[in-house]
Parts: structure tokens; C-alpha cells; sequence
């Protein structure tokens, strides 16, 4: 029977909270098994994401994520993982970690006691507020803004501009609506101690809410950079589980900036 190391990483975790960041499986192996067999691990680790590594040369491997319903083309959270647990295992020679994927060419470094991540900019454009999606996503209040975001997932996204902080804290939202309506929302707000603040739902994704979600801020991060004048900023996703993470806007590029601490290693038995 094989044995696929396995590690989860708790990605953008906050250093002065225990058990905060967003969990991420990172599953190693010499070549990816069948596509069933990868659903089924991710589905079986009930994680938002876990990303499959399999080496393809020095400091460069292909990387695959899968929540535990779908296939994705892009997760930020479990990318930073999976250089976090390379880096940690002395598998990279250079200075960074390299990584093919749906989404192209993807780079992880360290930065100090963090990791540094590149990403792409995620597009968005002006939409049109919905009463049925508000409803659906519990908020006490219509939103100043609201854009439809380029697909990366499948599902429609969106991402929904509020007033406040509170209004973003406080959302109740129904999974089930969310989920028929077919549409991810992005929640938005100013921070009163950073400079935004974020909570991302994606029922039709397979993900009720994901803790603290790297490509999300691919859109926030040339949102936020452009409206508040300034390119480095810092994030806070403000779920039930909490992470913190610095982002740069870069043209056409965002970096991403958090701690990933290991919360567990062992092995796989398929």
C-alpha cells in the first residue's frame, strides 16, 4: 500500500492566535494518481483545499488543488502551504519554489518567518446588486458596491463593497441559497485597524466559507490598492477562524504575505 506524506499548514495564521489561519492539506508523491483518487483523499481530509505536489525539476514542481467536491484552477492559501512545507523539508535549492498550474507559473519564497507568494490579478467589473442574493447572504444592509469577478472556479463570483466592518463581521448567510444561485460572494469592507477586511462564501464551490482565501485577494488586493491610493496594504479575513496577511499590488501580479506554521505531518495510506 503507497505512503504519501501528508502535512497540514495553517496558512495566514495570525501569530497571536492559536489555531487561526486557513488549513490546507499538501499531499506529496512521485506522479498524480486518477482524478478520483485525488477527490476522494481531498474529500476524505474535509479541508477547503489540498494541494497534490509532484516534482518535475530542481525547485520546480506541478501542483494541483482539489476541495473535497471539485477541482479548482487557482487557491492561494494552499499554494503558500505547499511551499511552506517544501522549503520546510529542504526540498528547495534556490531561492524560491516553483510551481505549474492551472493558473500558470506560481512562486513561493520565504520572507523571514513568513512566505512570500505570487499571484495573478483577478479581474473584476461594475454588477448589479440582487435582493435574492442579499438575502442569501444575510446582511443587514445593501452594499455601496458591487462587481462581478472574473470565474475562476466555475461558479459565478462576486464581490460585494459594505459600508462597514460590522455589517461584514456579522453576516449570516444561507449556504443552501448561495449554493442554488450558483454564486461565490466576496464580502468587503474598510477595517478599523487595517485597511480592509474580508469573508469569502463559496457554497458552489464545495466550501461554505473559506477561512482566509489567497485568490479572493487577487481581486481585493487591485481594489483596495486603487481606492485607497497605495499598493502595499494590509488584510484581514474576519470569519470564525481568523488569519492576517500583507498583499502588494503589482500590475497584472499580486504578492501575498503570511505565516504558515505546520499543524501536522504524517502519511497517507491509498
Amino acid at each position: 500500500m503507497p505512503r504519501l506524506p501528508y502535512f497540514e499548514i495553517h496558512a495566514f495564521s495570525d501569530p497571536a492566535m492559536p489555531f487561526s489561519g486557513n488549513p490546507a492539506g499538501v499531499c506529496l508523491m512521485e506522479e498524480f494518481p486518477a482524478d478520483k483518487v485525488l477527490l476522494g483523499i481531498a474529500a476524505s481530509n474535509n479541508l477547503s483545499e489540498t494541494a497534490f505536489v509532484v516534482p518535475t525539476g530542481e525547485d520546480t514542481w506541478h501542483l494541483r488543488w482539489f476541495t473535497p467536491a471539485v477541482e479548482v484552477d487557482l487557491c492561494g492559501h494552499a499554494t503558500l502551504s505547499a511551499g511552506a512545507v517544501l522549503f520546510g523539508e529542504n526540498a528547495v535549492k534556490g531561492e524560491s519554489a516553483k510551481f505549474d498550474t492551472l493558473s500558470g507559473r506560481l512562486e513561493v519564497s520565504q520572507d523571514g518567518e513568513r512566505f512570500a507568494m505570487d499571484l495573478p490579478t483577478i479581474g473584476y467589473r461594475e454588477g448589479r446588486p440582487s435582493d435574492a442574493l442579499q438575502a442569501a447572504i444575510g446582511i443587514e444592509a445593501s452594499p455601496d458596491e458591487v462587481y462581478d469577478v472574473e470565474r475562476i472556479h466555475g461558479a459565478g463570483y462576486q464581490m460585494w463593497v459594505m459600508p462597514h466592518e460590522g455589517l461584514v463581521s456579522t453576516a449570516l448567510p444561507d449556504y443552501g441559497l448561495l449554493r442554488r444561485h450558483n454564486t461565490n460572494i466576496i464580502l468587503t469592507a474598510p477595517g478599523r485597524t487595517t485597511d480592509f477586511v474580508s469573508r469569502f462564501f463559496a457554497p458552489a464551490s464545495g466550501v461554505d466559507e473559506d477561512p482566509v482565501t489567497g485568490s479572493a485577494h487577487c481581486t481585493l488586493t487591485p481594489y483596495w490598492a486603487d481606492r485607497l491610493g497605495k499598493s502595499g496594504l494590509i488584510a484581514r479575513q474576519i470569519g470564525q477562524r481568523p488569519g492576517a496577511l500583507e498583499v502588494e499590488h503589482k500590475g497584472d501580479r499580486v504578492a501575498l504575505h503570511g505565516h504558515a506554521p505546520r499543524y501536522l505531518e504524517g502519511e497517507i495510506l491509498v
